[in-house]
């Protein structure tokens, strides 16, 4: 897994900060006096997969680069309930100012860490790997793609900037799928794979014979993919995409396709539940 950038999610870090703190933390200011200290862990209330333990870290560093931080997980690790995350320490205001915004991200990234590992589980035995999609929240897909490869799935192109996904509204331009893949060809690096969206099987057999480099079935059943498999027959890399659930993903990956997307990882989030106690010292 590739380690999160966290120059690059700074400004998003920094906005989560401002929109939390503000001016200050006139509860915390009111009632704690500037010279206390505290001891303060993230604890998990379900089992989880951790995601987003470097994330915390780089937030509280943010605020009070005094605070010592300390990972008692790592991410990726499958976790049981009751278990320390990790341990923050220092100026009790401090740590109070952090609370928020360091639970709300890690709570989303174990929360779809999490899920993803439920979907991967599901696969076990078969050749498919769970894809994520660009259905994150604005600003945080990094984050949102990140804890998906935490969670053991594989992301797909983090932006329309890094990768050909041609689909019906781009098809919509042209007299046929293979005009529209030679119009790719001649407009993108060679080195850039050109997958494309179809709803059918005589679509797919427009997409085989214009040499796509992977070929997305668009709302297929299981039995109409069972179909495109055999159809394929191992020419081009299939991808499922639409209608998959925790319950029926198995059955598309039974009928042997290479990989399956799955929106709900990232747009259809449950927060992990994680508790933040503060302790005096």
């Amino acid at each position: 897994m590739i380690p999160i950038d966290l120059n690059r999610i700074h400004d998003v870090l920094q906005a989560a900060l401002n929109e939390d703190i503000g001016t200050g933390d006139v509860t915390s200011v009111a009632t704690i006096p500037e010279t206390a200290t505290a001891t303060a862990r993230y604890t998990t209330k379900q089992p989880l997969v951790v995601s987003g333990l470097p994330v915390v870290a780089e937030v509280i560093r943010m605020v009070d680069s005094n605070l010592t931080f300390e990972a008692l997980s790592a991410d990726s690790d499958y976790v049981e309930t009751g278990t320390a995350l990790a341990e923050v320490r220092g100026a009790a205001r401090s740590i109070l100012a952090v609370e928020r915004v360091t639970l709300n991200l890690l709570q989303r990234m174990c929360g779809i860490a999490t899920m993803t590992r439920h979907y991967v589980d599901r696969l076990h035995g078969t050749k498919a790997l769970v894809i994520d999609t660009r259905k994150t929240a604005p600003g945080l897909r990094l984050l949102d793609k990140y804890a998906v490869a935490c969670g053991g799935g594989t992301n797909h192109r983090m932006g329309l900037f890094d990768a050909v996904l041609i689909k019906n509204n781009h098809l919509a331009f042209h007299k046929s799928l293979a005009e529209t893949l030679d119009a790719a060809r001649r407009n993108v690096a060679s080195s850039m794979k050109l997958e494309v969206e179809v709803a059918s099987l005589d679509q797919l057999d427009e997409a085989i014979v214009a040499e796509a480099d992977v070929i997305l079935l668009d709302n297929f059943t299981p039995d109409q993919t069972r179909h495109a498999v055999i159809r394929c027959g191992d020419r081009v890399p299939l991808e499922s995409y639409g209608g998959i659930t925790l319950e029926n993903i198995r059955d598309y990956a039974v009928a042997g396709v290479d990989r399956i997307s799955v929106g709900a990882l990232t747009h259809s989030v449950v927060a992990a539940d994680i508790h933040l106690r503060v302790i005096p010292s």
